[in-house]
C-alpha cells in the first residue's frame, strides 16, 4: 500500500522504490533458504551459488539507495512520504545484511567440506534448519507487512522474535555439550555456533524491517522499546 497524493509520477516512484525492496527481500530469503540448504546436504555448489548471489543483493542496495536520493532530492518529500522513503533506506541495509549473514553461512560449509568434515558427524545441522526456517519465516512476515503497510502484522513479528532467540540458546547449550563430550567435535561446533548466530541476526533484521513498518504508518520510532509500549504505539 502506497500512500496516494497528487503527482502520480512521484506514486509511481514511490511504487517502484517499494517494489524493489520487496525483490530484494525475496532475494534475500532465497539466498539464507540455500545457505542452510548447502549445510544440511554438505552441498559446495550451493554454497557457491549463495555467495555468487551476494554480489547481486549488494548490487540492488547500491541501486535502491541511488533511486532513494533521486527521489528525495528531486521531489523533496514530507510526512509520510518521507517516513516511507526513509524507512526503505533502513529496509535495504538490513536486507543486504541478511545476505551478508546467508554468505557467512556459504563459507563455513566451504570451510567444513575443505577440512574434511564428514556430513555423518553428529552436528546439530537439523536444529539449525529449524531455527533458519523461523528466520525466513519472520522475514518473510515482515516483508508481507511491509508490502501492506500492516503494523499490526508488525507487531506479530516482534511478539515472535523471542521464539528465535530460545532456540539459539538451545543450540548452543547444544553444542557446547557436543565439545564437552568429544574435543573432535570443537572445531566444528565453533562453526556451528556462528552459523547459528547469523541466522539469529535474520531474525533481528526481520524484526528490524517490522519495526520500519510501524514507522511509516504511526510516525513513531518504536525501537528499543517495551513490546507494551509498542502495542500501544500501535493502537
Amino acid at each position: 500500500m502506497i500512500y496516494k497524493h497528487l503527482s502520480t509520477q512521484f506514486d509511481a516512484e514511490l511504487s517502484d522504490v517499494s517494489t524493489r525492496l520487496l525483490e530484494m527481500g525475496g532475494l534475500a530469503e532465497s539466498q539464507v533458504a540455500q545457505a542452510v540448504y548447502a549445510l544440511t546436504n554438505f552441498s559446495g555448489d550451493v554454497a557457491s551459488q549463495v555467495l555468487r548471489q551476494e554480489e547481486r543483493i549488494n548490487q540492488m542496495e547500491v541501486e535502491i539507495d541511488a533511486e532513494l536520493q533521486r527521489v528525495i532530492v528531486m521531489r523533496q518529500p514530507t510526512a509520510v512520504d518521507l517516513r516511507l522513503l526513509i524507512a526503505v533506506s533502513k529496509a535495504i541495509a538490513n536486507l543486504e545484511r541478511v545476505g551478508d549473514e546467508a554468505a557467512r553461512i556459504a563459507r563455513t560449509v566451504q570451510r567444513l567440506i575443505n577440512t574434511g568434515v564428514s556430513s555423518r558427524l553428529r552436528l546439530p545441522v537439523s536444529d539449525l534448519s529449524f531455527a533458519a526456517d523461523l528466520a525466513t519465516a519472520q522475514l518473510r512476515k515482515s516483508l508481507d507487512a511491509f508490502a501492506r503497510m500492516d503494523a499490526n502484522a508488525a507487531v506479530e513479528v516482534l511478539k515472535q522474535d523471542d521464539q528465535l532467540d530460545q532456540e539459539f540458546d538451545g543450540l548452543l547449550r547444544k553444542l557446547i555439550t557436543y565439545m564437552m563430550e568429544d574435543p573432535r567435535m570443537i572445531s566444528a561446533s565453533i562453526d556451528m555456533v556462528f552459523v547459528a548466530k547469523a541466522i539469529e541476526r535474520v531474525g533481528d533484521h526481520a524484526k528490524n524491517l517490522a519495526e520500519a513498518t510501524i514507522y511509516v504508518v504511526k510516525g513513531t520510532d518504536v525501537r528499543h522499546v517495551s513490546l507494551e509500549a509498542v502495542e500501544n504505539a500501535v493502537r
